[in-house]
């Protein structure tokens, strides 16, 4: 055999080679890639505080936490339809019941990361009192609150409301949001006075809280038990949800305004 055609010949084994592995080595990339990537499905009200969350935890440990934010109940509804999420903070403990009772849970994921805290808030100081009369007094047009079908925090608006006698009298001044968050955009651009919100969406770790607030009485409403859970077997997903629960994950939480069971 010539010295051309050997070489020729092992060329040709190298790269039938190649084409064997190629299909090997992308599967393994891409499996690591995804291994270093989650989507996580959050409610409203816990964005500020999954944010901070997230960023300690990539600096810490790389990968990167996709956040995706909306109410409790059309997070559970997207995940029934087949949404790509890795974990699910809700703002209730039903959904995350729910979503372990059907399996689509991870079984023994699911935990309660926070008790959520419902505050009356207005960007302009002096308008809401510490004691939340202004309710009574009605000193403003439009009072934004988040969806009771949709939102825990709405439900427990209801229930302040009612506590207070108030409910049907200021329905026509109310501005509903989907969520939370939206109706914290409502007082934020001036669209209400005025409107009930999660405290840790006005409360930042070391600052006053701008303009004005009332911290409703926890003995006004439920309970606002805010679980998590996990929903596929992502490993960097489950890192970040036992990194949630450690000693630090919760002092984070705790500084954004929330009780830590």
């Amino acid at each position: 055999m010539s010295f051309p055609f050997r070489v020729f010949s092992c060329v040709c084994l190298w790269l039938l080679s190649v084409l064997f592995l190629l299909p090997t080595v992308g599967k393994a990339l891409a499996s690591n890639t995804s291994d270093r990537e989650t989507r996580v499905a959050v409610a409203a009200n816990f964005v500020p505080a999954l944010r901070a969350l997230a960023e300690t935890f990539e600096a810490r440990h790389g990968g990167r936490i996709g956040i995706v934010v909306g109410s409790t109940g059309k997070l559970y509804a997207q995940i029934h339809h087949g949404a790509p999420f890795d974990a699910l903070f809700a703002a209730d403990e039903r959904r995350p019941a729910l979503l372990e009772k059907e399996g689509r849970a991870r079984p023994g994921s699911r935990f309660t990361y926070a008790i959520g805290r419902l505050a009356l808030w207005s960007p302009d100081a002096g308008r809401v009192d510490a004691a939340g009369r202004v309710l009574d007094e009605g000193r403003f047009r439009h009072l934004a609150i988040a969806n009771p079908k949709l939102a825990p925090y709405g439900r427990a608006t209801q229930q302040v409301l009612e506590a207070h006698g108030l409910w049907q009298t200021l329905r026509p001044r109310l501005v509903r949001g989907e969520n939370v968050g939206q109706a914290l955009q409502f007082v934020r651009s001036g669209n209400a006075e005025l409107g009930f919100v999660a405290l840790s969406q006005i409360q930042r770790p070391g600052q006053t809280v701008a303009g004005s607030h009332w911290v409703v009485p926890e003995d006004l409403y439920a309970p606002i038990v805010q679980q998590a859970v996990l929903l596929t077997d992502n490993p960097l997903a489950a890192d970040f949800l036992h990194f949630v629960q450690s000693t630090e994950g919760r002092d984070i939480i705790r500084s954004f305004g929330y009780r830590i069971p």
